[in-house]
């Protein structure tokens, strides 16, 4: 009984010192903001479904920015943002765009679904038709969002030394394998520049064509995070967690193993990156980490990646905002 005992008291011992902050090196750096959509105008997130039209509720608009534009995306990397997150759907004529919704009904003054139309159709539609306050009674960006809807190659010559976090929208493989061979042709310093997310089947088709790409699927994140959770405490970083995005809610990150200088720098060292979100209830990650109210839950002098749809919020919570 006394040798169980000991053993017990060595293992728990080992478990506490491997898994301590206390003696752990920190990384003195910022925190990485990553700007969900960018810059967008904000909207009522009570009872969201797949097939809400975000537009119809948006909030009273404080800017004149919308989600997925070029101009959105310069404004959020001026006022302090790190990575862009944009959205892409398959077009007709083999190029990519750039744009939220499963159909373009809902924002823009066109019809059907984003990836039956060509990416000249895609260019013409006016993109700010939709947005409405006051349930339909003005609509104030109508009008003003003509031809702003790029192509994913538009915005990568853009912006060719910004890292951006690309959301693969279907879970269809060949979008997967047309994504990888789009990408495939960019210089490689470019390219580790790019991360993408997904369906478990597109990611799965990209990651086998280009097996250096960070990247993340439903199933990915949760296998890497329970085998985390399983054997984290040894200091052994799963394979599932190899060079991945870690999406990371916040009231979950408190009961990994050596969170969090200790569980950052295991993660980076096996080339992912972690990026705290809003708390998860067993719904879709939507949120972020949108309020200073949220920024406050994280530890001092946090030095992780943040996901926020707020990044003129959390830009300023962090002391970086560089917009006058």
């Amino acid at each position: 009984m006394r040798r169980i005992l000991t053993g017990l008291l060595i293992l728990a011992a080992f478990i506490y010192l491997n898994n301590t902050n206390l003696f752990a090196s920190r990384t003195i750096s910022e925190p990485v903001l990553l700007a969900h959509r960018g810059i967008a105008q904000q909207f009522d997130m009570r009872d969201l479904r797949n097939d809400t039209c975000t537009a119809s509720r948006m909030l009273p608009p404080t800017h004149e920015l919308l989600e997925n534009t070029i101009v959105s995306m310069r404004a959020s990397f001026e006022i302090g943002a790190d990575i862009v997150e944009i959205d892409v759907h398959p077009t007709t004529d083999g190029q990519f765009a750039v744009f939220h919704d499963w159909t373009v009904d809902c924002r823009s003054n066109g019809k059907g679904v984003t990836r039956e139309h060509s990416m000249d159709e895609l260019r013409r539609l006016d993109i700010g038709y939709g947005y409405t306050a006051d349930g339909g009674k003005t609509f104030p960006f109508r009008g003003k969002g003509g031809g702003l809807m790029p192509s994913l190659a538009e915005v990568l010559a853009t912006f060719p030394d910004r890292r951006f976090l690309i959301n693969i929208k279907s879970n269809d493989p060949s979008e997967g394998q047309q994504l990888a061979k789009a990408l495939g042709t960019l210089p490689v310093e470019h390219r580790e520049r790019i991360m993408i997310y997904g369906g478990d089947a597109p990611i799965a088709a990209l990651s086998s064509a280009l097996p250096n790409l960070k990247t993340m699927s439903r199933n990915t994140l949760k296998t890497c995070l329970l085998s985390y959770i399983g054997y984290g405490w040894t200091g052994v970083v799963p394979e599932a967690c190899q060079n991945k995005i870690v999406y990371l809610p916040i009231n979950i990150a408190p009961w990994l193993w050596g969170w969090p200088n200790r569980f950052l720098s295991r993660m980076g060292s096996a080339g992912s990156s972690v990026f705290v979100i809003g708390p998860y209830h067993g719904g879709e990650f939507s949120a972020g980490i949108d309020t200073p109210d949220d920024f406050a839950r994280l530890p001092v002098e946090y030095s992780g990646g943040i996901m926020t749809n707020e990044i003129e919020t959390i830009a300023s919570a962090t002391g970086r905002s560089r917009r006058p």
